[in-house]
């Protein structure tokens, strides 16, 4: 497989907000380390930059971040600026805010909706931008959103911020968002073995909604990597097209409605270059029909 033989748009596009994005964009969490946060060894500054360059050169427009993606010695977004600002103008910056992290990369109590405005500040610093393309807020257990979401629909009315979405959220989430301003993403963990969240792929597309699915390569293994044994289901349909089980797992991914967005994430150039090739992986339906009939509880 060669750079020349692989494109972002090869899966189609959606219009995100008011902005044509291709439907494989990227994920900025891997880019910090081996393993997400402080976990495992940073990655190599400079492959991490020329990947980002290279996705970019491939037509991905959709990155997905945000300031609480870092590790030791390494940030997603420093990472981002230094690659590829001045943006193009096609970019869409996606990032998240919600979860709080303090200096030394522990976790400690979510955002309240005061400070908020305080997260979104520091995203645009580490960006280099005077405005988000959009903000999804990550929902951190509570029950009722309307409040936090209120507050970032008044940082949209004040031009910090074009558009919303949603993180880990339920259906009644998106109705609260919903009654408080536009919503043109939700982020959710979803994948060929983590259907649980098929409720709100349905909502998304009865709304005109993107779904933007995450961990979809990762299944069990989530923010460690990889999963640990792959189901023989898609060992299968990877041997039948000679392919990666990621890309198959990225097919199938694709293949759950046209509003469905990928940001699969890597540090590696290979595996971007596996990742964007998914979208031209065309399953039968005899091969969806097996992945789909999989036991989600054990590889």
């Amino acid at each position: 497989m060669t750079s020349e033989t692989v494109w972002a748009g090869a899966a189609g596009t959606w219009v995100l907000g008011d902005r044509t994005v291709n439907r494989i964009g990227f994920g900025a969490m891997r880019l910090t380390g081996s393993a997400a946060f402080h976990q495992g060894t940073p990655r190599d500054r400079g492959q991490s930059i020329r990947v980002l360059r290279r996705a970019v050169d491939l037509g991905v427009n959709h990155l997905d971040t945000a300031a609480f993606y870092f590790s030791r010695l390494r940030s997603a977004n420093e990472l981002i600026n230094s690659a590829l600002a001045p943006y193009p103008d096609d970019l869409v910056i996606a990032t998240k805010v919600g979860p709080v992290r303090d200096a030394s990369g522990e976790w400690t109590a979510p955002a309240r909706p005061d400070q908020l405005r305080g997260q979104v500040e520091e995203n645009l610093r580490q960006l280099g931008r005077d405005h988000l393309d959009v903000v999804n807020l990550r929902v951190m257990g509570q029950d009722s959103i309307s409040e936090d979401f209120g507050a970032l629909a008044e940082l949209r009315a004040a031009g910090l911020i074009r558009h919303l979405g949603i993180s880990n959220a339920r259906p009644a989430h998106l109705a609260q968002a919903r009654a408080v301003a536009p919503v043109v993403c939700v982020q959710n963990r979803y994948g060929v073995d983590a259907r649980a969240g098929e409720e709100m792929l349905r909502a998304c597309a009865a709304h005109g909604i993107a779904f933007v699915p995450f961990f979809s390569i990762a299944g069990e293994g989530r923010e460690a990597g990889a999963v640990r044994a792959e189901h023989a289901q898609v060992r299968t349909v990877a041997r039948a097209h000679g392919v990666s089980p990621s890309q198959v797992r990225l097919a199938w991914t694709l293949r759950q409605g046209k509003h469905v967005l990928a940001i699969p994430g890597t540090g590696n150039p290979d595996h971007l270059l596996d990742n964007l090739a998914a979208g031209s992986l065309d399953l039968t339906e005899e091969e969806v029909g097996l992945l789909d009939s999989m036991d989600c509880t054990a590889p």
